[in-house]
């Protein structure tokens, strides 16, 4: 049976410093620097609403009373909105279990976002992948021209995660920072903390004989990581205003 996106709860990672693009932010969080009228969080929402997603939990740290502000007096709308503040720094995978525990929600599946990145992938296709119940997770793969800037996906000749390569120039795939996992799956994750995603609980799992596959798109994709991508931000959402719910 196909996984419906409406049954799916997203968990946007909007924890982090900033701290390479901390100088042009003026006492915000990364995530919600102003691109074309909206945070940029504010974007990654209304993306995934535009997708079909009802439910969204911002993980919050740096600056969170600033976030949850925001989303109280200006929810997205259709989609139901929930702040969880990290109490210090935990790392991707912590912050995501972090804000699974204190939600309280059980899902088919979760998905996992950057809030300082925005990824146009069809999440139809990566929802379409645990159809097979072999399949414990989805890692969504952006292709590149350039990954100088990022590590790459090691991909099997079944569309299997084989690991995470270091930063490299010339074509590949990316490890584009969304993460399609079945609830079930989220409660293997190792309890040990701060946590990472690429470095412990992927290698774990693999090793532990779990089924990770990766969706290859090629869509367009952006990170406000740095000054320059930051500076491409308004023109990115301007030109994809059709990707994003009113």
């Amino acid at each position: 049976m196909s996984l419906k996106l409406s049954q799916v709860v997203a968990v946007v990672l909007a924890g982090g410093f900033g701290t390479r693009v901390a100088h042009l932010l003026a006492g915000i969080p990364k995530p919600m620097v102003p691109v074309a009228g909206k945070p940029f969080l504010e974007w990654v929402v209304r993306c995934l609403a535009r997708q079909g997603i009802r439910k969204a939990i911002l993980s919050t740290g740096h600056l969170a009373d600033v976030v949850e502000q925001h989303f109280l007096t200006q929810p997205v709308s259709g989609v139901v909105t929930r702040c969880v503040a990290e109490t210090r720094p935990l790392g991707t995978a912590g912050g995501f279990l972090n804000a699974v525990h204190l939600s309280g929600e059980t899902p088919e599946a979760w998905l996992v976002v950057n809030g300082d990145s925005l990824v146009f992938a069809d999440l139809t296709l990566a929802a379409a992948e645990l159809s097979n119940p072999a399949v414990a997770g989805v890692i969504i793969g952006c292709a590149v021209a350039d990954a100088s800037r990022y590590g790459t996906l090691a991909i099997g000749p079944d569309a299997e995660l084989r690991g995470f390569t270091e930063k490299r120039p010339g074509r590949g795939v990316i490890n584009a920072g969304m993460y399609l996992l079945r609830d079930s799956l989220v409660r293997q994750f190792p309890g040990t903390l701060p946590l990472s995603f690429e470095h412990e609980v992927f290698p774990q799992l693999i090793a532990g004989g779990l089924l990770l596959n990766v969706c290859a798109v090629d869509a367009p994709f952006l990170d406000i990581g740095t000054p320059e991508s930051l500076r491409q931000a308004e023109s990115f959402v301007e030109q994809n205003r059709a990707r994003f719910c009113d």
